[in-house]
């Protein structure tokens, strides 16, 4: 296997999709200095945010996230490689990260299914795949929980977030995702996965179509969260 890797290296260089450096051997996706630059985020940060975004609603049951998403730092140049390029491995690769760094809570919460939140079908196609289901694939490879990837439709395109108040972006989402009537919620534990959580917003609003369909519970991850 380093025979066909190095092989394949030669002609077709793997580069870091932070730094743009070349890989060496040892290396899966991300360089090694770029993997010990992100930064994770501390389990009284994800206490803090749980509060402020989902509490009050009791919507979402819990949540996590890996890494601090900083503009233009490493983990925003890795996920926008993977958005926006169509290096759909990082993904794969994130939720494996994801998996063996966040085991303990996630299997705490007993999962039934992992729901990637969607797409819309014109971003789909624009960009050739969901970037969130990729990353359900990298944690499920790991822990082994089933990835329901079509059960959640978004059914309006939505206007980016970005600049937006909190006010603004759950308007925004209001009403953007519907559910297909083909799969029996009574009783799971649902975890929505989604590859940055900002206001929360879009998590919430899924979260209270699953409930309404009888979920047990909705859990929420994310491989970054940002400000």
């Amino acid at each position: 296997m380093t025979f066909i890797q190095e092989f394949f290296d030669f002609f077709i260089p793997r580069n870091c999709p932070s730094c743009k450096s070349q890989l060496d051997l040892t290396e899966e996706v991300i360089c090694r200095k770029c993997l010990l630059r992100l930064k994770k985020v501390s389990d009284e940060r994800i206490l803090t945010e749980f509060q402020e975004k989902f509490k009050k609603e009791r919507i979402i049951s819990d949540f996590t996230s890996l890494y601090y998403f900083e503009k233009d730092k490493e983990v925003h140049n890795i996920i926008h490689e993977l958005k926006y390029n169509g290096k759909f491995r990082i993904g794969f690769y994130l939720g494996v990260l994801m998996a063996r760094n966040l085991e303990t809570k996630i299997r705490s919460w007993n999962i039934d299914y992992i729901i990637p939140i969607p797409l819309h079908h014109i971003r789909r196609a624009e960009r050739g795949f969901n970037q969130s289901y990729f990353i359900a694939k990298g944690i499920k490879s790991v822990l082994n929980i089933p990835i329901v990837a079509n059960l959640l439709k978004r059914r309006k395109i939505t206007d980016s977030q970005t600049h937006l108040s909190i006010i603004e972006r759950r308007e925004n989402v209001k009403d953007a995702f519907m559910l297909k009537k083909n799969k029996k919620l009574s009783g799971k534990n649902i975890l929505l996965l989604d590859d940055v959580i900002t206001t929360g917003a879009t998590i919430s609003e899924c979260g209270k179509l699953l409930i309404s369909r009888g979920a047990s519970k909705v859990f929420a991850a994310s491989v970054a969260l940002a400000e």
